[in-house]
């Protein structure tokens, strides 16, 4: 039986050769992604992520993987992203952040890196940014007024919201200056940096997000409000690019 593993290279051999008694020929790549490959995992928090990229006559045949997907599931191994190379190639111009995010932090585990070489278009990618933006700040709002004076909601709806920022932060970055940042802490401070952020609130966000946080509720509220109004002057920063 699957356990959780200490570090995601612990698995790295046993999920591949699952996959491969699975698909055979048919797998081309296993890649690890996420805070796995950005050394922020987290035994027993944390997901592990793969990208499992399939031939075409691979993608149609995923009933080979309910199996393995629930045998690694116990192993805190996420639903991998099976996916085909014609797939992302294609898919670039709708999902650049996603695909930026994956190409600045991975693993390869087995076969071809189909992520290094990946070209991002910068146009594509600020308005995906600028979408994400948008959507998220109309969610931020909502989810501060849904939680009402409820601590615990509150706090795990910041906390929740902090992986989708990192994203979108990096991306950002990127689209900047070109380049890659690293860990989650180095992507806010750089961007708080870059776009005239208040970096302590997304200090006090990572601290809600690793359950370090030892505010009242008053002050939880306080921090959502900080919250939103930085992402909002984000968003008007984003908006005259």
């Amino acid at each position: 039986m699957a356990k959780i593993p200490e570090s995601p290279e612990q698995i790295f051999d046993s999920f591949t050769q699952d996959l491969q008694a699975a698909f055979g020929a048919e797998l081309l790549s296993v890649i690890l992604y996420g805070s796995g490959a950005r050394g922020e995992y987290v035994p027993r928090k944390s997901d592990i992520n793969f990208l499992v990229v399939l031939s075409q006559k691979g993608i149609e045949q995923l009933e080979r993987a309910l199996d393995l997907v629930a045998k690694w599931r116990k192993a805190n191994v996420a639903v991998p992203l099976f996916l085909t190379r014609e797939y992302i190639e294609s898919a670039l111009d709708a999902f650049p952040i996603e695909f930026l995010n994956m190409k600045n932090a991975h693993k390869l585990v087995h076969g071809e890196d189909v992520l290094q070489d990946l070209e991002i278009d910068r146009g594509n990618l600020r308005l995906q940014i600028e979408r994400e933006l948008r959507g998220k700040l109309i969610h931020l709002r909502a989810g501060f007024l849904s939680t009402g004076k409820d601590r615990q909601a509150l706090r795990e709806m910041l906390a929740a919201s902090v992986p989708t920022f990192t994203s979108i932060f990096e991306a950002l970055i990127f689209l900047q200056e070109g380049n890659a940042v690293g860990r989650r802490v180095e992507i806010f401070n750089r961007a708080a940096a870059l776009f005239g952020l208040d970096g302590s609130v997304f200090t006090h966000l990572i601290n809600v997000r690793q359950s370090a946080w030892r505010g009242s509720t008053n002050q939880l509220q306080d921090l959502a409000k900080s919250y939103i109004h930085e992402i909002k002057k984000l968003v008007e920063f984003v908006d005259r690019l």
